[in-house]
């Protein structure tokens, strides 16, 4: 499955929300587009927010955060060097 990175530049995370997305990644849940969260990387102090997700397009990556209600940006498809 492709993988992808997002950039969030505002989006304040509450402890509680922290908690409910890391809850779904030990989950490996996936939504109704096929997008599974594998990693968030977030600085509380300002709102920076990197999204790293599994799904099969940039399409769904964008529906995935429409759906949340969550403002996306730029989206990369990324690889791993492991």
């Amino acid at each position: 499955m492709p993988r992808f990175m997002d950039f969030h530049d505002d989006l304040k995370l509450s402890p509680e929300a922290i908690d409910q997305i890391a809850q779904g990644t030990r989950d490996g849940s996936t939504d109704e587009f096929g997008v599974r969260q594998v990693e968030l990387y977030h600085n509380t102090t300002d709102g920076k927010v990197y999204c790293l997700l599994e799904g099969p397009d940039e399409d769904a990556i964008r529906k995935h955060h429409a759906a949340l209600d969550v403002p996306c940006g730029d989206v990369h498809q990324v690889d791993s060097l492991l």
